[in-house]
């Protein structure tokens, strides 16, 4: 009966208590295909059978100043990844055209580092009125903390939208970062908005982190709303501080999935990093609670080639959503 009150009040807008998200999160595994039934109810509402596909450049890479505990391009990561300068103006187009061929809806510009310098939104800025001209993407762009001035740099040169994750919980942040704070991020959302951009913030989930700080995590992202949540599952990477954390089991990710899912009713919700890792065979069942996930790889982690999303999305019978279009597979 549970389940049916989650999803009553998802489609009334209404949020679950702290209590029943954690009774969502503590679902018993052999109830798990009920809780996906209900929450698939809840986005196929508002979804219908549509999935976006999101892909993104890791447009400079390593070289971070930052501490934060599960990347592989901080400072304090001794993992083995490529480091490299912003990448010119070209190379950006060419994986907005990339883009373009994967059938993806948003292309994602991102980069390491605290944040962008003066030169780098001047590039970046410039590459994006470029791709507005030759493509139909939506253009998102994560580039760290951002001040007033960066993000009225990047709404004036066309950036639709721009992603900054909270990562956790307020109480958790220090445990996985203290080289900025949680407050940091919210004032970059919050610059972000002024400005007029769109807001694509979520989470890590798997860090160590208690069932009570995801639900925070939820609860906080319901207070900023975004217009899209990524969902990510900690892919650890050996060389980091957090190289040796068990990472979460597919139903723990379906069940968080779910959590969300009831939490943000209305909001897309990005099945992001770590899915293919960590979901393995239960991809396509996370579908039916996400709305949009990532293909072609992550920042520095491989991931699904296109042509097996696609044909993961058409098995289960769903249809890609490109700019301006619906696709029918």
């Amino acid at each position: 009966m549970i389940y049916q009150m989650l999803v009553d009040k998802a489609l009334r807008g209404e949020c679950p208590t702290r209590e029943e998200a954690r009774t969502i999160l503590s679902t018993p595994d052999d109830r798990l295909p009920d809780l996906i039934q209900a929450a698939s109810q809840v986005r196929f509402s508002n979804s219908g059978r549509r999935v976006k596909l999101h892909m993104l450049i890791n447009a400079k890479s390593g070289l971070c100043e930052e501490d934060c505990h599960y990347c592989s391009q901080s400072r304090i990561s001794k993992a083995d990844v490529d480091q490299y300068p912003l990448l010119s103006e070209e190379e950006i187009l060419d994986g907005a055209r990339r883009a373009v061929a994967a059938k993806a809806f948003r292309y994602c510009i991102v980069i390491s580092g605290r944040g962008p310098r003066p030169k780098e939104i001047a590039s970046i800025a410039s590459a994006v009125r470029t791709i507005k001209q030759e493509t139909p993407l939506s253009l998102c762009c994560s580039l760290g903390l951002l001040t007033p001035e960066d993000a009225r740099t990047l709404k004036e040169a066309g950036v639709d939208r721009v992603n900054h994750n909270l990562n956790t919980s307020e109480r958790y942040h220090s445990e996985i970062c203290t080289t900025h704070t949680y407050r940091d991020r919210i004032e970059t959302l919050k610059n972000a908005r002024a400005a007029g951009l769109e807001l694509c913030s979520g989470g890590i989930v798997g860090m160590g982190e208690s069932d009570d700080d995801l639900i925070d995590m939820a609860f906080a992202l319901r207070e900023i709303k975004p217009n899209s949540i990524p969902v990510n599952f900690l892919h650890p990477a050996e060389g980091t501080p957090l190289g040796a954390q068990s990472p979460p089991s597919p139903a723990r990710c379906l069940k968080v999935l779910s959590l969300f899912r009831f939490v943000h009713p209305k909001t897309e919700i990005r099945i992001a990093g770590g899915r293919e890792f960590n979901l393995r065979s239960l991809q396509a069942q996370a579908l039916t609670i996400g709305d949009s996930i990532f293909v072609g790889g992550y920042l520095t982690t491989p991931g699904q080639k296109p042509e097996e999303a696609w044909r993961m999305i058409e098995e289960m019978g769903f249809e890609i959503e490109e700019v301006g279009s619906r696709v029918q597979l």
